[in-house]
């Protein structure tokens, strides 16, 4: 049975959703690096919050994990350079606190427009402070927004409703779709001079870090107010009091911090700088949420290969999951057969999709071909790190697209290039089995079993009796043969077998007449 470590305080919705997916789960909270790394080897998949650290040595400390969650967006807190190196799928769940963080974001900033917490506590000390406490409205102002995502546009679209003007610097987002938020694209320094708000929507990145500073933040009008729901060090904290305490900035409002709990005290002691305890997604609902989603997204890739929100792999969703499930044990396969038949290094390779698959999501598929390709050299590799591998290997991908076929509804053409030869093959899908159709331009029609047996020869009367006769007086059986010929003197030939051969008798198949090539195959 598959096992799952819930790392973190979670809600109790993520055991019902396991139970009902047949998952085997443990609750451990609060255990250090070492403690996991003792137990990890016993779990499939791992789901923390931000609280836990999944770093490098706990991941190297485990062969069996497959999939790590983070209930939430951010996934800071999770090695995925290290996880994607060893195959591992890491997930999160960007939409299941999203409304949860936006209004959050707005009620910091209705707080700082209005002096809320410094009001609140001044009339509970028995004051009438009416006049000190003089606020602003939102009302036709100009709100910059630094990211504008999920959680973005939210915000956007609220504030839009408070009939406030929305700028947004976001490289990744483009005029119109901009637009139809109902804001307006602009370049990072525009935002800064024009906005009376700056809100930040954008991951922690090293382009991001400390995006206002001391220097981006004088480039702002006077007055301006400053609110960050989403990553810590996206704001220079030192830079930002300076600033507040010169008067430059107003206000400002942060709910996240370089440093978690926060021990920066300067941030203490200003009257107009709010603080919350990171509470962007602390609803009961966005609680009950993104347990929910990250427990069933974790079950479906463990049961059904379905891969949801992942930030290191291509996504495989639940209604493509059927019509891949065929493709991916094909592409796997054809992917070891070249791999298996190759011996020196591959610089490039082609994938052709050919017919109806040419129509699905193809990106696992490719992974898993380059997957297949190096698993007999390498044991760790799978369709999460195939792509990573090969880039590091310096090797070219190509892949391309046809809508017609000869004979089958689907295929998948494949050439391996090396710099000594071209290894050229398709293959395809009959009678719900994946088969080989073509070898070196050879037409061939052999299924893919367990034990095969390629060879390339000259095409002279003779040889498959000779071959027949040798695998005869060995005892090895031949359960089927299939041969594909040029008519020009090449052949070749793939042989289902009921046992894998050893090396001697490999040694004597290469010495037959007319064998130039002879590999054994495994699936």
């Amino acid at each position: 049975m598959k096992k799952v470590l819930i790392a973190d305080k979670m809600s109790t919705e993520a055991e019902k959703v396991f139970i009902a997916n047949s998952i085997s789960f443990d609750i451990k909270v609060g255990l250090s690096e070492d403690e996991i790394c003792n137990i990890v080897e016993d779990y499939d998949g791992i789901i923390v919050r931000s609280a836990t650290k999944i770093t490098k040595k706990i991941i190297d400390s485990s062969s069996r994990l497959k999939v790590l969650g983070r209930a939430g967006i951010g996934v800071d807190n999770i090695d995925i350079e290290t996880a994607t190196a060893k195959g591992i799928v890491v997930m999160n769940t960007p939409f299941g606190n999203s409304i949860t963080t936006a209004e959050h974001t707005i009620s910091l900033m209705m707080s700082l427009a209005r002096n809320i917490p410094q009001a609140n506590q001044s009339t509970k000390e028995g004051k009438w402070e009416k006049n000190k406490f003089m606020g602003t409205e939102l009302f036709n102002k100009t709100l910059g927004m630094i990211g504008c995502g999920n959680i973005g546009s939210l915000v956007a679209e609220r504030c839009i409703g408070l009939k406030m003007k929305v700028l947004v610097y976001d490289p990744f987002l483009s005029e119109e779709q901009t637009e139809a938020l109902g804001g307006k694209k602009v370049n990072l320094d525009q935002l800064l001079s024009d906005s009376d708000f700056i809100t930040l929507h954008t991951p922690l990145t090293n382009e991001t870090k400390d995006i206002l500073n001391m220097s981006s933040l004088q480039k702002c009008k006077k007055g301006v107010k400053v609110i960050n729901c989403a990553r810590g060090g996206l704001v220079n904290e030192n830079d930002l009091v300076e600033l507040i305490k010169n008067g430059h900035v107003s206000g400002a409002a942060l709910d996240v911090f370089i440093e978690e709990p926060t021990q920066n005290k300067t941030l203490f002691n200003l009257d107009n700088l709010i603080l919350t305890p990171h509470l962007g997604a602390s609803t009961s609902e966005a609680q009950e949420n993104v347990a929910i989603q990250i427990a069933q997204q974790i079950s479906d890739y463990l049961n059904n290969d379905v891969i949801v929100n992942s930030i290191n792999v291509a996504p495989i969703s639940l209604e493509d999951a059927p019509k891949l499930k065929p493709f991916l044990d094909l592409s796997l396969k054809l992917g070891k057969l070249g791999g298996q038949i190759i011996e020196s290094s591959i610089n490039k390779i082609n994938i052709i999709f050919k017919g109806d698959v040419s129509k699905l999501n193809t990106k696992p598929l490719t992974s898993n071909i380059i997957a297949g390709i190096f698993s007999n050299k390498m044991e760790s590799i799978n369709l999460v790190n195939a792509q990573t591998i090969a880039k590091k290997k310096n090797i070219e991908i190509i892949t391309s697209y046809q809508i017609e076929t000869t004979n089958h509804s689907s295929e998948i053409d494949i050439s391996i290039n090396t710099a000594d030869e071209k290894f050229n093959y398709a293959g395809a899908i009959f009678a719900n089995t994946p088969r080989v159709i073509s070898i070196l331009d050879m037409r061939i029609e052999a299924e893919i079993s367990s034990n095969m047996l390629f060879i390339s020869n000259n095409d002279k009367p003779g040889f498959i009796g000779s071959l027949g006769s040798l695998l005869g007086d060995k005892n090895i059986n031949i359960a089927s043969f299939n041969l594909g010929r040029t008519g020009l003197g090449e052949a070749v030939s793939l042989l289902e077998l009921d046992q894998f051969l050893k090396a001697d008798l490999l040694d004597a198949l290469l010495k037959l007449n007319n064998v130039k090539k002879v590999k054994t195959l495994k699936f």
